[in-house]
C-alpha cells in the first residue's frame, strides 16, 4: 500500500503539473517537451551505455530537439505537398548519420545507427504528438480533447493496478513483463472506459459508442507502450530506466504509456471525428 500511495501520489502530483502545461500552450508546453526529451534521451543512452552498446549522443540531442520544435502546428506548411517538417528533420536526421558513419566509421557502425535512430522515433517523434494534439483541431478545443488520453491513461493504470492485486490470475505477457495479468488489462479498460464515458457525457463530445472505441484504443494502446519499455528494458538488462520519479523510477518509466496513448488519441481524433 505504500507502494501504492506513492504511485497514486506521484501520478496526481505529475497530472496536476502537465495539465497547468498544456493550459498555457505551446509557450509553456514546447520547453517542457524538449526537457523531457533530452531526459528521456539521456536514461535511454544510459541504458545503452551498461550494454556497451553507442550511439551518436550530440546528434540524439540536437536531432531530438529539432523534432519536438518542429512539431509545432503553428508553422508554416511545408513547400512540398502532404510532407510536415517533422518528416524533413527526420530525413535529415538520418542523412547525416549516415555520413558521419561513412566518414568517420567506427566499431560496429549499423548498431550506432539504428540504435540512434530508434532512440529518435521512440522518444521526440511521439514526444511531438504531443504538441500536435494540443492545437487538434484548434488550440480551444485541442485543450479538451488533451486532457482525454491523460485521464485515460491515470484511469487505466490504477484500474490495472487494482484489477491486478484482487483478481489477477492469467498472465498478459509473462516473457516480458511478469507482473501483468489478463485481469489487470480488463480492469484497466473498465475504469479507462468509465473515466472517458463521465468525461464525454459531461462535455458532450462523444457518443457512448464512441467513448467505447477510444477507451479500447487507449488502453490498448497504453498497455503497449507499458510492455514495449519493458521488453527495451529485458534487452538492455535494467530495472528501470532511471530513479528520478519516486514510485515510477524514471522519465521513461512514467511517460511509456503515454508515448503512445497521445499519438493514438490523435490518430483516433483525426480519423473518427475531424471526418465527419
Amino acid at each position: 500500500m505504500e507502494s501504492l500511495s506513492t504511485r497514486v501520489l506521484t501520478s496526481v502530483v505529475g497530472f496536476t503539473i502537465i495539465s497547468l502545461l498544456v493550459w498555457f500552450g505551446w509557450v509553456t508546453l514546447l520547453p517542457t517537451l524538449v526537457l523531457l526529451s533530452v531526459m528521456a534521451l539521456f536514461e535511454y543512452i544510459r541504458m545503452l551505455d551498461r550494454n556497451d552498446i553507442d550511439v551518436r549522443r550530440v546528434s540524439l540531442a540536437v536531432f531530438g530537439t529539432a523534432l519536438i520544435v518542429a512539431s509545432l502546428p503553428l508553422w508554416p506548411q511545408t513547400p512540398w505537398p502532404g510532407g510536415s517538417w517533422r518528416e524533413a528533420v527526420l530525413t535529415v536526421a538520418l542523412g547525416y548519420m549516415l555520413v558521419m558513419e561513412v566518414m568517420r566509421p567506427g566499431e560496429r557502425p549499423l548498431e550506432r545507427i539504428v540504435y540512434s535512430m530508434f532512440g529518435l522515433l521512440y522518444i521526440p517523434w511521439l514526444l511531438g504528438y504531443f504538441l500536435l494534439l494540443r492545437y487538434s483541431p484548434n488550440a480551444g478545443d485541442g485543450l479538451l480533447y488533451f486532457a482525454l488520453p491523460l485521464l485515460a491513461t491515470f484511469a487505466a493504470d490504477i484500474g490495472g493496478y487494482f484489477g491486478g492485486h484482487f483478481f489477477g490470475r492469467r498472465k498478459l505477457a509473462p516473457e516480458v513483463s511478469p507482473g501483468k495479468t489478463v485481469e489487470g488489462a480488463i480492469g484497466g479498460l473498465a475504469f479507462s472506459f468509465v473515466t472517458v464515458l463521465v468525461m464525454t457525457q459531461l462535455t458532450r463530445i462523444w457518443s457512448p459508442l464512441d467513448a467505447l472505441l477510444y477507451s479500447i484504443l487507449v488502453a490498448s494502446a497504453s498497455q503497449l507502450g507499458d510492455l514495449a519499455e519493458s521488453l527495451l528494458k529485458r534487452a538492455l538488462k535494467t530495472k528501470d530506466s532511471g530513479s528520478s520519479l519516486p514510485g515510477h523510477g524514471g522519465f521513461l518509466d512514467r511517460l511509456d504509456s503515454l508515448l503512445f496513448a497521445v499519438p493514438a488519441t490523435y490518430l483516433f481524433l483525426n480519423i473518427n471525428v475531424f471526418t465527419r
